[in-house]
């Protein structure tokens, strides 16, 4: 099984309402080897090894978007994220804040001025064959979102299968 664009699974605690009335969303469905990976090392595995070029766009991206007054890690975070064994709510994991985690889903992302978004990591079991499903949806709040997301929304589609596309090349998933 390869990377499969899909749906946000109905499974997912994002709220269908939200799913639904998000202005952008997507998702990915990949094999998951590793059954006795947590959702914190599924996080890992996907968005903790990020080649340097990626970083330093990310970096890029940060210092403009603070210069319009949004909220956004520093550029130690995004070079060194902090990596523990467990997390809860309301801690930040890699760059974003957590907003749900469950054995079998973590949730984060983050609230500003612009937009909101959230990333969804969920584990899927069907048959015995186990799956990773990552999902983005962001609510737009003024033309400014919209604007963003226009640029942005290429090289997310991109990057995001590329990243999971690392980790399964990897064995990390």
């Amino acid at each position: 099984m390869t990377i499969v664009e899909c749906e946000v699974p109905a499974a997912s605690v994002l709220t269908r309402s939200v799913v639904q009335a998000a202005y952008f969303k997507d998702s990915y469905r990949a094999p998951l080897l590793h059954r006795q990976a947590s959702m914190v090392d599924i996080f890992f595995s996907i968005f903790g090894h990020n080649p340097w070029w990626i970083k330093r766009v990310l970096i890029a991206r940060n210092v403009v978007a603070g210069l319009c007054g949004l909220d956004v890690p520093s550029a130690h975070a995004v070079l060194n994220p902090e990596i523990k064994r467990q997390y809860q709510v309301g801690e930040t994991i890699g760059v974003w804040p957590i907003f749900a985690l469950t054995s079998h889903e973590l949730v984060a992302g983050r609230n500003n001025k612009h937009l909101d978004f959230r990333l969804s990591i969920l584990r899927e079991s069907d048959n015995g064959t186990e799956r990773v499903v990552v999902s983005t949806i962001c609510t737009v709040h003024n033309r400014a979102g919209k604007v963003y997301l226009f640029f942005v929304v290429p090289f997310h589609r991109w990057g995001v299968k590329r990243l999971i596309q690392r980790a399964i090349d990897a064995d990390r998933l």
